[in-house]
C-alpha cells in the first residue's frame, strides 16, 4: 500500500470515529438532562413526602447525572484527540503531495549562526519546516540544535540511525505523540517559571512541626465542626480556624509567590506527560537510544502527571469558596505547598533530564516521520579511518519535489580535496552545494538521505553562500564576506574535519583582484583537513587543476544551446563550463547584436 493510500485510509477512519463521537455526545446530553430531571423530581417529591424509596431515587439519579457528566467529558476528550489525529494525517498526506507542512517552520531559530541561512535550515519551506512534528519548546529546540550542529561521532550517528529505523515503522505511536502535543499547545516560555520554582529550596516541607500540624489541625477542626452542627458550640471551632489562618497568613507571601511560579501549569505538564506515556508504550526494538529514552519516559510521565494534578489543585485557591472554607478547615494552601515541596524533593534532580527526553522523543519523531514518508531514500554508510571521503550516487535535494529533482553522482576526498565547480547562473551550482550540505546534515542526524547510495566520513560544515551587509554593524557586503572567509579559516585551523561549501567569493572587487584572491584562498583551503566545493564563474581558476593534480579537480554544470534556445540539464560533469550564456541571452533579448542607424 502506498503512503498516500495509507494516509487516505486513516483520514477516512478518523473521520468516521469523529462522527461517532459526535452522535454519542448528543445522546449523552439527552441522558444527562433526563438524569437531572429525575434528580429534580426526586428532590421535589422527597420534600413533599419523606420516604426511603425517594431517598434512593435522589441518590441514584445524582449518581447517574455525575456518571453522564464524566462520560461526556471523556467522549469530548476522545473526539478532540481524534480531531488532532485527523489533522496529523491530513498534514502528512499534504506533505507527500508537496504542500507546505502546517507545523511550525522554525523561523524563531533563523538568527542562528553558521550555515543556517546558507542551507535554508529555518523558515518557510526550510529543512526544519519539512521535518518538524514537534509541539513543545524542548522538541523544537532539540531539532533545531541537531540541524545546526549534528553529531560527528560514528557511534552516536549509528545509534541515532537505528533509532530512526525502528521508530519509523510505528506510525500510530508517532502520530499519537504529535496529536497529544497539539492537544495542549505550549506557550513560549511556559516552563521558565517552573525552572525558577525548582531552584528554590523546600522551605516548609523541612519543618517537622508543620508536617504534624497539617494532619492534627484538620482533624481537630472537622471534629468541632461536626459538634457545632450538632449542638451549636462554636468556640473551639473558631479557635482551630484562627490558628489555621495565623499559620497560613504567616506564610501568605511565600505561598502567593509559589503559586505565581507553579500555578496554571497543568496544561503544559499534561502535554509533556502524555507524550512521555505514549512513547513508553512504543516498541524500542534493539535500538539502544530508544531503550534509554523509554526507561526515562516510564518514570517521567508518572511524576510529571502527578505534578500536573498538584498544579491544578493549587489553582483552586483562586476559587473564593475553596480559599475561605477549605483554608479554614483543612489548611488547603499549606497542604498544596507541602505536597508540591515533597514532589520537588523527590524529583527535581531528574526534571531537566525528563524535559530533554521529551525533546529527544519529538526530534526522533520528526526524523522517523521523514523516513516513513520517503521510503525510497537510503540510510547512509559511515566510513572509518582518518581520510575524509564522500561518495554518493544519484544524490538530490530533499526539498525539491520528486518529479523536479535532478540527481547527480559525486565523490570527493582521498586525495581530491577541492572540487572547483564552474557554470553559469541558473545552471545548478549553488543548488548542488546545498544538496550536499543538507544531505550530510540528515546523514549525521541518523536520517535517510535523498540518494541511491551515500557513504561519508562525519565532518562539520562551513559555508559562504549567502552573504549580506549589515547597517547595524556598519559592514559592507565585501567586508561581511571577508569576515565570513576569515571565520572559515579560523575554524579550519582547529584541525577538525570539515566540508566547506563556497559560492562565488570576492564579487566586490575587480576581476583581476578577484581571481588572485580566490586562487590564494583555494591554496589556503587545500592545506587543511577538509573537503571543499568551490563554485565560481571564474574560468581562469580552472588552471589550478594542472598545478595540483589529484588534489584540485574541475567539475561543471554546463548549459546547452539548441535550436536557438538555452537549456540547462543540471547534470554535474567533469571539466570546465564553456558556453557563453550571457552573450547568447543578451543577443536573444535584443540587448546586443543590433543597432539603429
Amino acid at each position: 500500500m502506498t503512503k498516500q493510500a495509507i494516509y487516505e485510509e486513516k483520514i477516512r477512519h478518523y473521520t468516521r470515529l469523529i462522527h461517532s463521537f459526535k452522535r454519542q455526545l448528543v445522546l449523552s446530553a439527552i441522558y444527562r438532562v433526563a438524569a437531572f430531571a429525575a434528580l429534580a423530581a426526586s428532590v421535589y417529591f422527597l420534600v413533599q413526602h419523606f420516604h426511603l424509596l425517594l431517598i434512593a431515587a435522589v441518590v441514584l439519579s445524582l449518581l447517574l447525572f455525575i456518571f453522564f457528566v464524566k462520560h461526556a467529558v471523556r467522549l469530548n476528550e476522545q473526539k478532540t484527540l481524534h480531531e488532532k489525529l485527523l489533522f496529523v494525517n491530513e498534514n502528512e498526506l499534504a506533505i507527500i503531495n508537496n504542500v507546505l507542512n502546517k507545523m511550525d517552520d522554525g523561523k524563531a531559530f533563523s538568527d542562528r549562526e553558521g550555515y543556517a541561512a546558507d542551507l535554508d535550515i529555518f523558515g518557510p519551506g526550510s529543512l526544519f519546516h519539512l521535518l518538524n512534528r514537534s509541539n513543545t519548546s524542548h522538541g523544537k529546540e532539540r531539532l533545531a540544535n541537531l540541524l545546526i550542529s549534528p553529531p560527528t561521532d560514528n557511534n552516536i550517528i549509528k545509534e541515532r540511525q537505528e533509532a530512526v529505523k525502528v521508530f519509523a515503522r510505528q506510525a500510530d505511536a508517532r502520530h499519537l505523540i504529535t496529536a497529544f502535543g497539539l492537544l495542549r499547545m505550549e506557550e513560549d516560555g511556559n516552563l521558565n517559571s517552573l525552572h525558577e520554582w525548582l531552584k528554590e529550596g523546600e522551605r516548609l516541607y523541612k519543618k517537622k512541626w508543620l508536617q504534624v500540624l497539617r494532619w492534627v489541625l484538620p482533624v481537630y477542626n472537622t471534629i468541632f465542626l461536626l459538634l457545632y452542627i450538632a449542638n451549636g458550640q462554636l468556640l473551639y471551632l473558631l479557635l482551630g480556624v484562627g490558628v489555621g489562618w495565623l499559620i497560613t497568613g504567616r506564610h501568605a507571601k511565600y505561598i502567593h509567590k509559589q503559586h505565581e511560579l507553579i500555578g496554571k501549569k497543568q496544561a503544559v505538564l499534561d502535554q509533556y506527560a502524555d507524550i512521555l506515556r505514549t512513547f513508553s508504550d512504543a516498541d524500542s526494538g534493539n535500538a539502544g537510544l530508544l531503550q534509554r529514552l523509554q526507561k526515562s519516559a516510564v518514570q517521567a510521565h508518572r511524576a510529571i502527571k502527578a505534578l500536573a494534578k498538584l498544579s491544578a489543585m493549587f489553582d483552586q485557591r483562586l476559587n473564593l469558596l475553596v480559599n475561605v472554607l477549605l483554608n479554614s478547615i483543612v489548611l488547603y494552601d499549606l497542604q498544596c505547598i507541602l505536597e508540591l515541596e515533597k514532589w520537588k524533593t523527590k524529583n527535581k534532580a531528574h526534571f531537566n533530564e525528563w524535559l530533554y527526553t521529551v525533546g529527544e522523543i519529538e526530534s526522533l519523531n520528526a526524523f522517523a516521520g521523514f523516513a516513513f514518508n520517503n521510503e525510497n531514500f537510503v540510510y547512509p554508510s559511515l566510513l572509518g579511518g582518518d581520510a575524509l571521503t564522500i561518495e554518493t550516487k544519484q544524490v538530490a535535494h530533499p526539498l525539491i519535489p520528486a518529479k523536479e529533482r535532478i540527481a547527480n553522482d559525486f565523490e570527493a576526498g582521498n586525495p581530491d580535496k577541492l572540487l572547483l565547480v564552474t557554470g553559469s547562473n541558473m545552471s545548478g551550482k549553488t543548488t548542488f552545494l546545498r544538496t550536499l550540505g543538507v544531505n550530510l546534515i540528515l546523514a549525521q542526524c541518523g536520517a535517510p538521505v535523498c540518494a541511491a547510495s551515500f557513504s561519508f566520513s562525519p565532518m562539520e560544515i562551513l559555508t559562504s553562500i549567502r552573504v549580506s551587509d549589515s547597517l547595524q554593524e556598519h559592514t559592507s557586503y565585501f567586508m561581511a564576506e571577508l569576515k565570513k572567509l576569515q571565520q572559515i579559516i579560523h575554524k579550519l585551523q582547529t584541525g577538525k574535519p570539515y566540508l566547506v561549501l563556497i559560492d562565488e567569493i570576492l564579487r566586490g572587487t575587480n576581476s583581476e583582484d578577484k581571481t588572485h584572491g580566490s586562487e590564494q584562498f583555494i591554496l589556503q583551503l587545500i592545506q587543511y583537513n577538509c573537503i571543499t566545493l568551490f563554485a565560481t564563474h571564474d574560468l581562469m581558476l580552472a588552471s589550478l587543476e594542472n598545478a595540483h593534480k589529484g588534489i584540485i579537480n574541475n567539475w561543471c554544470f554546463e548549459s546547452v544551446i539548441e535550436n536557438g534556445a538555452l537549456h540547462f540539464d543540471y547534470r554535474l560533469r567533469r571539466g570546465v563550463a564553456r558556453n557563453k550564456n550571457a552573450s547568447f541571452l543578451m543577443k536573444k533579448m535584443g540587448i546586443t547584436g543590433s543597432s539603429k542607424e
